[in-house]
């Protein structure tokens, strides 16, 4: 297997930004030695009565994925946070989270890996992934709203497994599914799974899958 690294530790690297300013990502993370990384097109949702009485609360998004080393990653979430602002609110908002392995990613210039690394132990945020068919991000957000969330990413997919492939003439369709991220604070992560699970019925074969990630470092979250 080809650069299967295992027991070495890695980071994916989240950043959600307004649209058009994914480039931009791209470039910084170049500059801190981060040679690649993969970008999807998404929507934010904000709790603000102005944006809802224009209908401007959903705002496209670009989400850019990038899988790294721990003090690279340091490095660049440091970077982001100084040169796109992100210490001002709506500037968007940029993440870490620990990767087990990874394969293909090489990183031959990359400085040598800390003994420790400074951070928290306990995390104070956790990323909550729901996938559900299209149609059916709204009350997954509006559950995790009422649960205390103060926002959400939609991610536009498709989905393959066999509960959710249906026919048309005969012909197997496999429908878009919409992927929701939210990140939430550590002790309200709970509740908010515990919501979305009463409101979605999301254990029932079908109905869509729920997963829960420690988050390592945050910028741009208030």
């Amino acid at each position: 297997m080809d650069n299967y690294s295992g027991n070495e530790e890695w980071i994916l690297l989240c950043a959600v930004v307004n649209f058009g300013v994914s480039n931009k990502v791209m470039n910084v993370l170049k500059q801190q030695g981060i040679t690649g990384g993969t970008i999807f097109l998404g929507k934010g949702t904000v709790k603000n009565h102005l944006l809802e009485i224009l209908d401007l609360n959903d705002i496209r998004k670009e989400i850019v994925l990038s899988i790294t080393m721990p003090s690279l990653a340091d490095r660049a979430l440091e970077a982001l946070n100084k040169q796109l602002a992100l210490y001002k609110p709506h500037h968007g908002i940029a993440f870490t989270i620990p990767v087990k392995g990874q394969v293909g990613i090489h990183h031959p210039e990359a400085p040598d890996q800390p003994k420790e690394r400074r951070g928290v132990i306990e995390p104070m945020y956790n990323a909550i992934f729901v996938v559900v068919d299209r149609g059916k991000a709204e009350e997954v957000v509006d559950a995790a709203k009422l649960a205390g969330a103060r926002g959400a990413t939609v991610i536009n997919a498709r989905g393959s497994g066999i509960h959710e492939t249906k026919k048309l003439f005969a012909m197997p369709i496999e429908p878009e599914k919409e992927i929701v991220m939210v990140l939430a604070r550590a002790e309200i992560t709970d509740a908010i799974v515990s919501k979305i699970r009463e409101e979605l019925q999301i254990e029932e074969p079908g109905k869509g899958i729920m997963f829960i990630l420690n988050v390592e470092q945050t910028y741009g979250l208030y």
